[in-house]
């Protein structure tokens, strides 16, 4: 039977945050179980405690922000992406500021952190959110759904009317092995020519080519030039796994994404969690030596996709 994780001892991250520009100091600490994902403003008097779930999303437009109390916490999803990418169920997070340091623009850092300390099996079984029925979301000419599967799985389809990035698709079979060779270090991205405007408008400001991919109309600025040929869907698939990861439970499933972003994302993600006549909890084996959940006994997966 698969157990809630949490951090062995607590780990120290400091950066700057994407759009705030400041200093930022967090530190990921255990927690017991059934404790969840939860943020604590330590830099309000009193501290504020923002737990990462859907209904605490107060913010979806450049990236996945929650709030309680009139604080908030932006730029989680690389986090909760590591977190998710290492199995890690609870844990506290304490920070001084309003935004999760953006690092090198990836999960990657933090995938490497939350890795050095380990992790820590708790005494209750870790359960999952297994999809029996299909949910769909259409906003525009934008679509996310999730159908049945014995697996999580993200199948990003990326679509962009520019001549240096193509359109491209990836599909993931989650696993953390996977999730930290392949996604973790996709970085974020964006162009120039929109760069400059947040700027201009008091955004991106802690923004620079040493935390993001920026593209050019002739090509892409970075130095050192892409980490993976299809990086841009890469990090588009992560970040999908970080904003999932707000259903409260690791997903079974296989999500479907054309053009997606933060905020169909979080959509879906409403949309499940109301929808409780499309999914049960259930508690997982892993796969030996893999570390992907699998369906114990699950007679409503029977005919669903691999």
């Amino acid at each position: 039977m698969a157990l809630q994780q949490t951090v062995k001892d607590k780990i120290v991250f400091s950066g700057i945050g994407l759009h705030s520009g400041k200093e930022v100091t967090m530190t990921v600490r255990p927690a017991d179980a059934g404790t969840g994902v939860i943020f604590h403003r330590i830099d309000l008097d009193p501290s504020v405690s923002i737990e990462a779930v859907a209904q605490n999303v107060v913010n979806t437009r450049l990236s996945t922000t929650i709030g309680k109390s009139g604080a908030v916490v932006s730029t989680i999803e690389h986090l909760m992406a590591a977190l998710t990418g290492c199995g890690i169920d609870n844990v506290h997070v304490d920070i001084d500021g309003p935004e999760v340091p953006i690092m090198d623009g990836s999960a990657a850092p933090f995938v490497e952190g939350l890795r050095k300390v380990g992790t820590s099996s708790l005494s209750r079984p870790k359960k999952y959110l297994v999809v029996k029925k299909p949910i769909t979301v259409v906003d525009g000419d934008k679509k996310i759904s999730i159908i049945p599967s014995r697996y999580y799985r993200v199948s990003f389809d990326m679509r962009f009317n520019h001549p240096v990035v193509n359109n491209q698709f990836r599909s993931m079979k989650f696993s953390e092995e996977v999730f930290s060779s392949d996604y973790a270090a996709a970085r974020t991205f964006g162009f120039l020519i929109e760069v400059e405007t947040l700027k201009a408008n008091g955004l991106a400001r802690g923004g620079s080519l040493d935390n993001a991919v920026v593209i050019g109309d002739d090509g892409i600025l970075n130095e050192g030039g892409l980490r993976y040929e299809d990086e841009f869907v890469r990090h588009k698939i992560m970040d999908s796994v970080g904003d999932l990861s707000l259903a409260g439970y690791p997903l079974i499933g296989h999500v479907k994404a054309y053009k997606s972003g933060h905020d169909l994302n979080h959509k879906l993600v409403t949309e499940i969690l109301a929808r409780t006549d499309c999914w049960k909890l259930v508690e997982m084996n892993e796969v030996a030596g893999t570390r992907t959940a699998c369906p114990v006994s699950s007679p409503e997966l029977a005919w669903s996709e691999a």
